[in-house]
């Protein structure tokens, strides 16, 4: 019987805080059709105009929260293949990032070259996006298809509502939850609405209503961004007896003009504050590794601005990182992933 290799693909990172390494970083990013989906000449003109002042900018956040070992998320994401390898007995693990190094492509050649001619590529991604979970996957196909890998894929499903995770998640936040707060801020990655709209099997299905979105399923709930990230806060909130006045949901790391789906975080910290909480909890479950959107986003400059308006402290809840129960569930989880067609 031939092994099965594990990849986990996460996003990526800049090689280094250099300016000129965050300008590859996110031109590489933006250039991708599936993150910003405009045509290619005007792509390529906006993204221009982001990288006059942008890589300068990014490059001081990310200089901010840089470890000695390297870019915070790269690192996580390695100390995650690390913690899973032991579990997962079919086969070699590796990871790869979808921008940045080690690619996917370096990666899939690698295995290739091992003799693996089955993988289970696993998007760390609970809620679909095509500017996530789409893009690793097509990469991968990519490179398949380029190099004439003799590669069979299986492909980890969004896993937004499996019990595994949610538990996972719940398990990860106990210890905070146990301390005195006034309230949990579930704050999501932001999207475009004309994402939203693209992938919506219905062409209708309502982007603003949270009513809405809390009963979409079947082929909206599948594709539905905002839905499966408001489905599985309110089973984590269910999971962790949470009442309803206790949290709630918000979404962040705006880029550009367009309209993102709301409420928006930055907008939202400050209405709490407002309302008088003054002890806040913060969690990113769209995230599974500790990143730049959470540590310098969240921990840095929104703790600002909420202790600006009023609150008094912002807790940045880790993400799962490396977390024991974590590790075991994606096991459980990549075991499940179907054969892609």
């Amino acid at each position: 019987m031939s092994e099965q290799a594990l990849l986990l693909v996460n996003l990526g990172s800049p090689a280094s805080t250099e300016v000129a390494d965050v300008r590859r970083y996110l031109n590489q990013f933006l250039m991708d059709p599936y993150v910003i989906d405009l045509p290619w000449p005007v792509r390529r003109l906006l993204v221009s105009l982001i990288l006059i002042k942008r890589p300068e900018q990014s490059a001081h956040a990310y200089a901010s929260i840089w470890w000695p070992e390297g870019s915070p998320l790269v690192v996580l994401s390695q100390r995650l293949a690390d913690a899973v390898r032991p579990h997962w007995t079919e086969g070699p693990v590796e990871l790869a990032m979808r921008y940045g190094e080690p690619s996917i492509e370096r990666s899939l050649l690698k295995l290739a070259g091992q003799g693996i001619k089955q993988v289970t590529l696993a998007p760390l991604y609970p809620q679909f996006a095509d500017s996530t979970t789409t893009t690793a996957i097509e990469e991968a196909r990519r490179v398949i298809r380029e190099h004439g890998l003799d590669i069979q894929l299986a492909i980890l499903q969004p896993f937004f509502d499996q019990p595994e995770y949610l538990d996972a998640l719940v398990h990860s936040v106990k210890t905070h939850l146990e301390q005195p707060f006034d309230h949990l801020l579930l704050s999501f990655h932001g999207l475009p609405e004309r994402h939203l709209r693209k992938t919506d099997p219905t062409g209708s299905h309502c982007l603003r209503s949270s009513d809405c979105c809390q009963r979409a399923e079947g082929a909206v709930l599948a594709s539905c961004y905002r839905a499966q990230c408001i489905q599985s806060a309110a089973s984590f909130a269910a999971r962790a007896g949470l009442s309803a006045d206790q949290w709630s949901v918000s979404f962040q790391s705006r880029l550009g003009r367009a309209k993102w789906i709301e409420p928006y975080t930055e907008a939202h910290l400050e209405e709490l504050a407002a309302k008088g909480v003054k002890k806040l909890l913060v969690m990113c479950p769209a995230f599974v590794s500790d990143c730049i959107e959470t540590l310098e986003e969240i921990g840095d400059r929104g703790r600002e601005q909420f202790i600006a308006a009023g609150g008094e402290e912002l807790q940045l809840v880790p993400c799962l990182n490396t977390d024991e129960r974590w590790v075991e569930a994606l096991v459980t989880l990549c075991r499940r992933a179907p054969l892609a067609l």
